[in-house]
């Protein structure tokens, strides 16, 4: 029964330490331009001010609020990785894997709250999630080349 349980906790940790090296691995992943300052520009996404107010060590940081705009900037942002110049209206293998860990990091954002154990590090990895999703949107825009088609060929009307 030992062995057992012992063989369960193992495998469940390798489970999560190659999941989370998978999703690291995928947002290394380099872009020809910074499309995600425009695209947060654009859309009034907060992620970077975010981002750079964790930097500041000695602000004070409204988790709440934080909170709810980590969850704002998520949804906007997978509403045009699904939506903006994307033939299939479908998520990618990689942008489903970054969904599952973003919410994993924001589920977990709670029980690190409470003992203290590194909720800035979660953040900070949840607006580079956040990043490498404008990013990819950036591409897909750039890529499809707004100036030649009209709005109703890359935006859906739902």
């Amino acid at each position: 029964m030992i062995l057992a349980v012992l063989i369960l906790i193992l495998s469940t940790a390798m489970f999560f330490f190659y999941f989370q090296a998978t999703c690291q691995k995928i947002l290394r992943t380099q872009f020809d331009r910074e499309y995600f300052r425009s695209i947060a520009k654009a859309h009034g996404l907060e992620f970077l001010g975010l981002r750079t107010s964790l930097s500041n060590a000695s602000a004070a940081v409204d988790y709440r609020q934080l909170c709810k705009a980590l969850k704002c900037d998520y949804l906007v942002l997978t509403y045009l990785l699904r939506n903006v110049a994307n033939a299939k209206q479908r998520y990618s293998n990689g942008e489903r894997l970054l969904m599952v860990y973003f919410r994993w990091l924001f589920l977990s954002l709670v029980a690190r709250r409470l003992v203290n154990l590194g909720e800035k590090q979660a953040i900070l990895r949840m607006t580079s999630i956040l990043q490498y999703f404008a990013n990819v949107v950036g591409h897909r825009a750039d890529t499809v080349g707004f100036t030649t088609l009209p709005a109703a060929d890359y935006v859906p009307n739902r």
